[in-house]
């Protein structure tokens, strides 16, 4: 293990330096440009995400009478303008109508966004100051039309600091945004594994290789060196990012904050990342091995590439699944899992489940690792036992 450990750094090295001071590593650095302009072309495939997350609830704790009168008036107004323009609305029966027991049900209730209190005369909207502002203006014109004579009504605003919905809400705008920008790099960075091995199996330098060092430490050493040189590569893009954004200025208070806090966040991308590109890129590996041209490389990983965009679509699509079964699939299937478990990060606080997620996930890598340098040695090495059966065959029948 130790001499395999070495040799793979022998080889990690080799490889790193030889990409990071090439020229064409300046050109890769341009890269950033291109995902960009794919991720604002892809802009609406979180549409429907983002309904989920926005379905805002208003408890309605006014006099059962009034209350029977606003849901009419909703009704009928959603028919005319639709049902989206309008906030779905709860009656509170038996609900206290004193501002602290309406905070203490907001935060308790993480169905609700706002609670609409008063008489519909004199309606008080308490919430957090982005609800309440955004309804404002609606629950304004439900209670005008909801009184028989026509009058201007003035609703009282109240805001709280933020409400259980709102940090809900918030949090799964980080998590949205950790597996899209997860996704995206990963994509663009791993199939680089895929190109560097076929590129030395061309030149024959993979066998001399073979002839002196395990197969198994050649793929750690190049999957590792490939992982380095995306690490430097994300480092000078954030670098850029965040120059960028100092210098445009900007509110960094008003962030969706995760559930642990922005500094595990961070490095739980870190590790995630890594996980999912060690996880494809040993897959791509598995592939170089049985691939011996360009076009046939072409044609093995294009369904890899497809497959992943369907495990992203998973993970994505389990964000407001939390604890579902499609959500735990998602967490528990190791190619969707580094997706799934950065939104987990971003909802749920405790921090034991990402060390026996990123466990799972290494082992399930080395499975891969192993598996691939099984298919290398049969198809390019001709070595293994399905090899030496067809060498002693040969040998007997003179062929």
């Amino acid at each position: 293990m130790i001499e395999t450990i070495r040799a793979a750094y022998v080889i990690a090295r080799r490889d790193f330096t030889a990409i990071i001071f090439s020229k064409s590593f300046f050109f890769f650095l341009l890269g950033p440009l291109f995902p960009i302009g794919i991720a604002v072309a892809a802009g609406g495939l979180g549409s429907q995400v983002s309904q989920d997350i926005d379905n805002s609830v208003i408890g309605v704790a006014i006099s059962p009478e009034e209350a029977d009168i606003l849901l009419a008036t909703r009704l009928r107004l959603s028919r005319s303008l639709g049902s989206k323009s309008m906030p779905e609305l709860v009656v509170l029966r038996d609900f206290s109508k004193k501002e602290a027991d309406i905070i203490a049900k907001l935060d308790s209730e993480k169905s609700l966004t706002a609670i609409l209190s008063g008489t519909l005369a004199a309606p008080v909207l308490t919430g957090s100051e982005r609800d309440v502002k955004r309804w404002q203006g609606k629950i304004t014109l439900l209670a005008e039309t909801a009184l028989s004579q026509p009058a201007m009504v003035d609703v009282e605003t109240r805001f709280i600091g933020q409400t259980s919905s709102s940090s809900e809400r918030n949090q799964l705008m980080t998590a949205q945004a950790g597996q899209a920008i997860l996704i995206l790099l990963t994509m663009i960075l791993a199939g680089m594994v895929l190109s560097n091995l076929v590129e030395e199996k061309t030149n024959k330098i993979i066998e001399i290789l073979a002839a002196a060092i395990p197969m198994d430490a050649i793929f750690l050493g190049k999957l590792f060196a490939m992982l380095g040189m995306a690490l430097v590569g994300i480092t000078v893009w954030s670098t850029m990012g965040l120059t960028v954004a100092l210098l445009v200025g900007g509110n960094w208070s008003a962030l969706p904050s995760p559930a642990v806090g922005w500094p595990i966040f961070g490095v739980l991308m870190i590790f995630y990342f890594s996980m999912a590109y060690l996880l494809l890129g040993s897959l791509f590996l598995g592939i170089g091995a049985m691939a011996t041209t360009v076009r046939e490389v072409q044609t093995l990983s294009m369904p890899v590439t497809m497959g992943q965009l369907l495990v992203f679509f998973l993970s994505y699509s389990a964000i407001t699944k939390l604890g579902e079964p499609v959500e735990w699939f998602a967490v528990l299937f190791p190619f969707s899992s580094p997706f799934a478990m950065i939104a987990r990060a971003a909802q749920m606080d405790n921090l034991w489940q990402h060390g026996l997620a990123l466990i799972w996930q290494a082992i399930f890598t080395m499975i891969i690792i192993r598996f691939s340098v099984m298919l290398f040695r049969r198809n390019v090495m001709k070595s293994g036992q399905a090899a030496r059966k067809k060498s002693l065959f040969a040998r007997v029948t003179g062929k």
